[in-house]
């Protein structure tokens, strides 16, 4: 068991970094965002395929790709959380698109209440509270920047990224995987449009194939390996290393620095969904020795 669950840290690990170039090789594809978000889905989708038919344990199944409504709608989420990605790291920073995002488990707090009939704690609120101080110093430094689009795009793909979570949690047991793959293939087939009209270049096809490869497509496959394996603490805040990463690799390669206003508000923002994850799991532990 102890290997088990070492080898699924590794591949959290694995997989935050791996989420984490995203930033770094969106910038460096020349072509239209939706263009982009379509192939990079499209390739990640004939990954999962291969992963999805060639698992042990799907083999014996006959309905292994079949539909359903909440299977279409968490689909529907997820093609909308890739597109606004991409149109969020094209118009503002990688650093407010990938942190603006991460506001995810926030709108899970307020939605879930609504949709799953789960009671908001008041840690929800606090954590709320201070994620919206950190979002308003997002927009107060981009203000004469330019850049406001691309936060209000980044803070959709983060509403669009909590539905997808609810869809998540209310799929049956074993089919997070095969409503992903189908996300992807919808969010190719709205993208065709967009690919049609022109070609990108080589070096732009070699940083699609590596977006569609390794940055969605095994990445996810690690993903969904490891979370059954750890605690959901572990879950949480391994996978911050992305949106702490993310901006890195831009600045370390293209030079791209996020503004003072939006690092002080990227701090806040981490810190209050990783605040809120530590003192509810310890919440939970003590319930469970009592």
């Amino acid at each position: 068991m102890k290997n088990e669950r070492g080898k699924a840290l590794i591949f959290l690990i694995i997989a935050s970094v791996l989420w984490s170039t995203g930033g770094i090789l969106i910038k460096l594809v020349d072509w239209n965002p939706i263009a982009i978000a379509g192939v990079r889905s499209g390739i990640a989708a004939l990954v999962m395929y291969l992963y999805i038919r060639g698992n042990k344990k799907n083999r014996k199944q006959k309905n292994l790709f079949k539909l359903n409504k909440l299977k279409v709608i968490g689909a529907c989420m997820y093609a909308s959380m890739a597109i606004l990605f991409i149109i969020a790291t094209k118009l503002t920073t990688a650093a407010n698109a990938i942190l603006l995002q991460y506001t995810a488990p926030i709108w899970v707090a307020i939605l879930s209440g609504w949709i799953l009939k789960e009671k908001v704690k008041s840690i929800d609120w606090v954590a709320i509270f201070f994620v919206m101080v950190g979002m308003i110093m997002f927009f107060i430094g981009d203000l004469e920047r330019g850049e406001m689009i691309g936060n209000l795009v980044a803070l959709a793909c983060g509403i669009a990224f909590s539905g997808q979570v609810i869809m998540l949690k209310l799929q049956e047991e074993g089919t997070a995987s095969e409503m992903i793959f189908w996300g992807n293939c919808i969010t190719l087939i709205a993208s065709i449009p967009f690919i049609l009209k022109s070609i990108p270049s080589m070096q732009s096809i070699v940083g699609l194939v590596l977006l569609g490869v390794f940055q969605l497509g095994i990445s996810f496959i690690f993903y969904s390996e490891a979370v059954p394996r750890v605690s959901a603490i572990e879950a949480i805040l391994i996978p911050i290393i992305e949106p702490l990463l993310n901006p890195v690799w831009v600045f370390v390669f293209i030079g791209e620095q996020p503004g003072k206003w939006a690092f002080i508000g990227g701090i806040i923002v981490v810190a209050s969904v990783v605040g809120r994850s530590i003192v509810i799991n310890r919440k939970n532990r003590k319930m469970d020795m009592s």
